[in-house]
């Protein structure tokens, strides 16, 4: 059994954790979190932000390594099931397997007189992650827990999203000339969007930046030229591109395109949707760096896979960076059959579970050493 010197068993953990239904409310998780961390003898704090944080070692380490998740789920809550090394239910692999590996890395660490690691557990991942926005922990490495399969991810892009405002001149349908129609100014909007890369570098790691058009409406009688209309686009980023630069550099693509695509007389912006927290931008640590070498090396000595990759997720893990950062976990996001985290069919196996928590107990202690 991986754990520390009490008998930490991450699955009997497991077991207790995903009947708790944390999708509107993690409350009772966290309380679950917190009486766990105090049976261990470990006495947490609860911040404003509803952030669990507990810490051991030194209080000026020369080397801080911090170990995140978060205990909020999407949803519907899926019940839990218990079949032969399965444990089926929501938060399942997403992320209620990864903390239970956390626990059982932060129980057994042991740090050096120069070390220190922290705990931080998360309460809004799946939404506005306005738990980790409030997070200041100046560490100087980051392990996140996701399910990523036992290998560890070095990088994710970004997601962003906003909306193309188009506004024009209502007319009269049988007089089209007589207004601007903000909805035939689409066209060129379209094309600068599927163009807007093209002359962008791809990311070594994640691949290609997207922008994609996903929902659109405008006008407002159908014998009426439209004043108006609305596009909304979703962005996946790569570094070293952040929100604010994206939203300047299409703003200024798109007028320049409905100048020379329709005319002058339709107005063009794009603003960001308002969010109370930052977006999650995208992330990239080297491969080669200290922390991604340590683990890897701890989840193949274990038994994971421990291919280095990048995450195909957005996460929280972006507000760490640029420190370096890895995503690490038991469970996958998907498998051959389709859809594993937010799906009906969450579920994690004990054994990927009982890998990552020995993994995870290696690597700690020889960071924190």
């Amino acid at each position: 059994m991986s754990g520390d010197a009490d008998g930490f068993d991450p699955v009997a953990f497991l077991e207790r954790a995903v009947p708790v239904a944390s999708n509107d409310d993690v409350g009772e998780m966290r309380d679950l979190l917190v009486e766990t961390l105090e049976a261990e003898g470990v006495s947490p704090t609860v911040d404003d932000a509803g952030n669990t944080v507990a810490s051991k070692g030194a209080a000026e380490p020369a080397t801080h390594l911090v170990l995140n998740t978060h205990i909020d789920t999407v949803s519907p809550h899926v019940p839990y099931e218990r079949d032969e090394g399965v444990i089926r239910g929501r938060g399942s692999c997403d992320a209620k397997g990864p903390l239970a590996a956390l626990l059982s890395a932060f129980f057994a660490a042991d740090p050096g007189p120069d070390s220190r690691v922290t705990l931080a557990i998360t309460p809004d991942e799946e939404l506005l992650s306005t738990g980790a926005a409030e997070l200041d922990l100046d560490g100087d490495m980051y392990i996140v827990g996701e399910p990523t399969g036992l290998d560890v991810c070095t990088a994710a892009k970004g997601r962003f999203e906003g909306t193309v405002s188009l506004s024009g001149v209502a007319a009269h349908a049988a007089e089209p000339q007589s207004g601007a129609n903000a909805v035939d100014a689409l066209a060129p909007v379209l094309d600068a969007i599927r163009s807007f890369d093209d002359d962008r570098e791809v990311h070594p790691d994640l691949g290609p930046a997207t922008l994609t058009p996903t929902m659109v409406d405008g006008g407002a009688n159908s014998n009426q030229v439209p004043a108006d209309c609305r596009l909304v686009v979703d962005r996946r980023s790569v570094p070293p591109e952040t929100a604010d630069g994206f939203r300047e550099e299409l703003q200024s693509t798109l007028r320049a395109a409905v100048s020379d695509g329709v005319s002058d007389d339709v107005g063009v912006d794009f603003a960001l949707t308002e969010r109370p927290t930052p977006f999650l931008e995208a992330f990239a640590t080297d491969p080669d760096h200290e922390l991604v070498t340590t683990l890897a090396a701890a989840s193949r000595d274990a038994g994971g896979r421990a291919e280095v990759r990048p995450f195909t997720a957005a996460t929280e893990a972006s507000y760490f960076s640029p420190a370096p950062v890895v995503v690490f976990g038991p469970g996958q996001l998907a498998d051959d059959e389709g859809a594993v985290a937010h799906a009906d069919r969450e579920y994690v196996r004990t054994d990927d579970v009982r890998t990552a928590a020995a993994a995870l107990e290696a690597a700690v202690a020889a960071i924190i050493a």
